[in-house]
Order: C-alpha cells, then structure tokens, then sequence
C-alpha cells in the first residue's frame, strides 16, 4: 500500500492512464484510491504521483478480460472500505488491437467491471465509464442488437451472432461496437446500479491527447485523425483535464440527476461526421 493507513471511502479507478488520472484528481481529495492497471508497475508510477500531490493511493493489477482478476479487485476494494466510486478507463484502441481482443477488453471488459461493482457500490456512490466518440458513429442497429448489448448475460456477450468474426473483420468496427455496447450497458447497469442508492454514467470523449491518442495519430490511421480535428468546430484536440472537469460532473453531487447518460465531448467532431465536412458524399 502506497499512501498511508486505509481510508473508509474508497474509489475505484481502473486503467492508470491520463484520463483516469484526471477524473480521480478531481473526486478523490480525502478518499482513498485503488488504482488498477493490466501492468501493476504503470499504477505505481502514477501512484507516486498521485501521493506526492497528497492522495492516498492503493495498486493493484488487474486484467478487466478476466473475471476472475476483476473480482479480486473488488474483493481488495471492499477490504479497503467503502466503495464510494468506480472510474472504469480501462481500454485498447483499433491500432492496438485486433478485433477479438477489442471486443473482449472494451465490450466484455467494461460490462463485467459494472457487473461486480454494481454488486458492491456503496448507496449514494456513482461510477463514470470512458467510452468513445467511436461508439456515435456506427450506424443505427436494431432494436434486438441495443437490447442484446445492453442486457445480455456477461459471459454469454460474445456468443452473439453480430459479435462474430465472420460479421465483425476489422479492428474499428470491434471498436465502434464494443463503445456503443458500452453506453448501452451503462444505461441498463443504471437501473440495478439505482436500486442500491447509486448512480452510472459513460463519457464518450473524441481526439484527447493521450499516449493512446498519439499512437492512432502516429499509426495508420494518423490522417484520419488529423482530418477529424481539422473539421471539427473546435479545431484542435481536447485535454485530459477537460474530461476529468465533466466526469466530476457525472460523479459528484452537480450530477445527481444523471443516472445513465452518456455525454459526447469530441469538439464537433460526431457533428462534422454527419452533418459537416467529414460527411460521407
């Protein structure tokens, strides 16, 4: 343990990265952090940090793909106190990834974090899920294909027929699924997540300079990316900081009436996709 003597407020925050960061700086003064990452020595560089600006900070490795490793960080979550927030942040990108390691770190992954969490979240607690600009630009599925991703049994979710890799064959279509499975597994999460007094809700940031942001500008799809932020009305990318200011929002008591919402933050970009320059002629 980093940090000092257990607290009695626990937040959860799973994926070390910046995004992460900035959420858990802006909700966690006086409360007790159990960062979790796939590799423990990430979350206990930013852990450092984290204590040097005078937080109190818990590690842990965790491997979201596994339910058995993300019970184990409930497990240690509740033997630090009361689970009071869950900061889900956890993700790979479509250069990162190919599309079955997609699906099942950023579609299975996330619904089985709200899953075990949703078991344990403390009345009054809330959780925010980063989810992506990605998931706003697949086209509409069917009524059957929202409820199958909102609602299916977690470990039946990548038996289903349009999660197969004979309909799913690249890496940006897993992708754009897996975030818009997300944001529907948020809404369906909300209503067992309310009966305990407590609230969920998913952020779908587009182009924020992340090290995951500078391996898509960096990777093959770098010129689309520079495209987006050219057209997009903020012309320029976004700030972790600037999502940490709305997941602030979404977790604390500004945002009591938000309970499964997803707010898009890309600077326009959705927009300009549809209805502006990046429209498909």
């Amino acid at each position: 343990m980093w940090g000092g003597a257990t607290m009695s407020n626990v937040i959860v925050v799973i994926g070390a990265g910046s995004i992460g960061q900035a959420i858990a700086r802006r909700v966690s003064a006086g409360k007790h952090i159990l960062l979790g990452d796939l590799h423990e020595k990430n979350a206990d560089a930013v852990a450092k940090t984290l204590i040097d600006a005078g937080y109190s900070v818990t590690t842990a490795a965790v491997d979201v793909s596994s339910r058995a490793s993300v019970h184990s960080i409930v497990e240690k979550a509740v033997s630090l106190g009361e689970v009071s927030g869950l900061i889900h942040a956890a993700g790979v990108s479509p250069s990162q990834a190919t599309p079955e390691t997609i699906l099942r770190v950023d579609l299975y992954g996330t619904a089985l974090v709200l899953e075990e969490f949703g078991n344990v979240i403390a009345d009054g607690g809330s959780g925010v899920v980063i989810s992506s600009q990605s998931g706003h630009r697949l086209p509409p599925l069917s009524t059957g294909q929202n409820t199958a991703l909102a609602t299916t049994p977690v470990d039946e979710l990548l038996r289903l027929p349009f999660l197969q890799f004979d309909q799913v064959k690249d890496s940006l279509h897993a992708y754009q699924l897996s975030k818009r499975g997300n944001s529907l597994r948020v809404m369906a999460e909300a209503v067992r997540w309310g009966k305990r007094g407590a609230r969920v809700n998913s952020i779908s940031p587009g182009i924020i300079m992340t090290p995951l942001a500078n391996d898509e500008l960096s990777g093959p799809r770098g010129a689309g990316y520079r495209r987006m932020i050219d057209a997009c009305a903020a012309k320029r990318a976004g700030t972790p900081d600037e999502v940490g200011t709305v997941g602030a929002l979404l977790m604390g008591p500004d945002g009591a009436f938000l309970t499964g919402s997803d707010i898009l933050m890309d600077g326009g970009v959705t927009a300009a996709y549809w209805y502006g320059d990046l429209a498909l002629k």
